[in-house]
């Protein structure tokens, strides 16, 4: 397959340069293919009109929006690909998307909204039993159930581990890949709400999710911090 190459020529939606912001040194493992493919669908969703419009508007849209371009559509298509191959895609190819992204005057939004798509698709990957299961039973069987899925997420799917301590769950990820995608750290809005779109779906819990470490700020790794208890 070939690695992505997307050009954002500066067409609306205009990127915005990150000059004061600091480059990581961020480094880490392939990743599964869901997180870029909720990046890209997220960029699409958002750039596409509400409304419908004539064949020659759209054709326009297209060469002026990075969500409808030719080019993403072809990655998307990709990335639904490695998904069912279980390829899994290099880090530095999704570090170099989260950062195009990063530079979007929408970038906050872009990030949660990919990161509830990407929840969404991991969360899907647990049986339908076990879901059902961990919402529906009581905590005593119900939770040690959520919290195996939940790990396991962590560490399929976001190069992460989940601790618990007591009622709290601890998420953490030593380098995402959004960490310094954008100003003011927004690029972490996309793992906090996956975190907590995912505990919506498993555990029905519906609680604030605190970023409580944050390479941005100098830690060595990037913390969250939820209540699961449920609704």
């Amino acid at each position: 397959m070939q690695p992505l190459s997307i050009a954002n020529d500066g067409r609306a939606p205009r990127a915005t340069p990150l000059a004061s912001e600091t480059v990581l040194p961020l480094h880490g493992s392939p990743l599964d293919a869901r997180l870029p493919l909720a990046l890209l669908e997220a960029v699409k969703a958002i750039d596409t009109p509400a409304a419908e419009l004539d064949t020659d508007f759209v054709h326009e849209l297209r060469n002026k929006r990075l969500g409808l371009s030719e080019t993403v559509l072809q990655q998307i298509r990709r990335y639904n690909d490695a998904i069912r191959a279980r390829q899994r895609i290099g880090y530095e190819e999704i570090l170099a998307l989260a950062r195009l992204i990063g530079r979007r005057p929408d970038a906050d939004l872009a990030f949660r909204e990919a990161g509830r798509r990407w929840a969404q698709a991991f969360v899907d990957t647990v049986s339908g039993p076990r879901r059902r299961a961990a919402r529906s039973l009581p905590a005593l069987i119900a939770r040690p159930m959520a919290l195996g899925a939940l790990r396991t997420i962590a560490r399929r799917y976001m190069n992460g581990t989940l601790v618990r301590q007591g009622s709290t769950l601890l998420l953490e990820v030593e380098s995402p890949v959004s960490a310094d995608a954008a100003p003011k750290g927004a690029g972490c809005g996309l793992y906090e709400a996956a975190f907590r779109e995912s505990l919506q779906l498993l555990v029905d819990a519906d609680g604030a999710v605190d970023h409580v470490m944050c390479r941005t700020r100098g830690d060595a790794r990037c913390q969250w911090r939820a209540e699961w208890r449920r609704r």
